[in-house]
């Protein structure tokens, strides 16, 4: 049996976090970051039937076009995904009242909608970007035994390329789901590998008063090469959500609206017409599985 201390229940029975029950959430759920986001998407469905927040965790499931879907916000960074993918796997994975494992397995689809800026020159702003790997540079997923999902093979080609400091911790690379790739892709679609940091000032390079470890690590990113395989945009959750859903067992996909292109110093004209455009394509790609 799980102790109370290590699945940590509401007085409802809800999981602590997410407030959420089991029949609160859907097997199909949408990953935003922002929780005023939540809403962007779920204003295009047909129905809402239930609605809840705690702290920045805001989840809604309705019906759209015949499919039940839930959209959740989760907070920046690879700390909060690991509260969230750990509380949804519980709600579909454990049973809550006897605290045991269940025996038949639930896998969720998980699909991350997000925007961010490319560190490619050929990728335009408002296009869209679907991440082929995640490359975890803030070492969260390092708490848990991952040989068997990660890619030791690009890990040990960026530790090199960029003279890593394993001070910092091992990086780790986690592949998307297949599945979810061939249910979503399209030809407007780049892919490639999204950079996961663990902070948005110096871990992802930004420098105000404070100097740091490797002033040259976003250039070397720029031009990293694995396989064909570029980093294309770098922010704060994609690996985390990768890793933990292939050690669950669920499906994951990352996708983002290109706002911003690092490389040509461009922004887009209109971003939230890029950002909807993607929660369109992607809704309706999920209604149709």
């Amino acid at each position: 049996m799980i102790q109370n201390s290590e699945l940590i229940l509401n007085p409802d029975g809800s999981v602590y976090h997410l407030n959420l029950l089991p029949e609160h959430i859907a097997n199909d759920i949408i990953f935003v970051g922002d929780q005023n986001r939540v809403e962007k998407i779920t204003q295009f469905f047909d129905s809402i039937e239930y609605s809840t927040q705690k702290r920045e965790f805001k989840t809604q499931t309705g019906i759209y076009k015949g499919k039940r879907i839930s959209v959740m916000s989760t907070g920046i960074g690879p700390d909060n995904i690991d509260i969230v993918v750990n509380e949804l796997d519980a709600l579909v994975n454990i049973d809550l009242k006897t605290r045991q494992p269940k025996e038949n397995l639930t896998s969720l689809n998980i699909i991350r909608i997000g925007t961010s800026g490319s560190l490619q020159a050929d990728i335009p702003v408002d296009s869209f970007v679907m991440s082929k790997f995640g490359l975890g540079l803030d070492n969260m997923l390092r708490s848990y035994l991952i040989d068997e999902v990660s890619n030791a093979a690009i890990e040990d080609a960026f530790i090199n390329h960029t003279n890593w400091d394993i001070r910092k911790g091992r990086p780790y690379a986690i592949a998307c789901s297949e599945k979810l790739e061939k249910i979503i892709e399209s030809d407007k679609m780049f892919k490639g590998i999204t950079a996961t940091a663990g902070g948005f000032y110096g871990p992802q390079g930004r420098v105000l008063r404070l100097n740091i470890q490797d002033e040259e690590l976003n250039s070397k990113m720029d031009n990293f090469n694995f396989n064909d395989e570029r980093i294309t945009n770098l922010e704060m959750e994609t690996a985390a959500i990768y890793g933990l859903s292939a050690l669950l067992g669920h499906n994951a996909l990352s996708l983002n609206a290109i706002i911003a292109n690092r490389a040509s110093g461009t922004f887009s004209e209109d971003p939230y017409k890029a950002v909807d455009e993607l929660i369109a394509y992607t809704l309706n790609k999920l209604a149709q599985k």
